[in-house]
């Protein structure tokens, strides 16, 4: 059977935490800036853990995560 692919966009967008969870960096920092708040952008650099409802499908387009 052949290797099976990653799905590159993904595997550059996601990384996975000790407990097994995909690590994410939160949308909308990278322009418009002006009129959002230094508070938000600010919360905006912090990475985050992705939904449950998507996890399923991430690791199956990232099968050696």
């Amino acid at each position: 059977m052949p290797k099976m692919k990653t799905n590159s966009a993904a595997a550059k967008r996601f990384k996975k935490t000790a407990n097994g969870k995909l690590k994410r960096m939160k949308a909308y920092k990278s322009h418009i800036l002006t009129k959002k708040t230094t508070k938000r952008k600010r919360n905006l650099r912090k990475a985050t853990t992705a939904d449950a409802t998507n996890v399923k499908n991430m690791k199956k387009i990232l099968p050696y995560l």
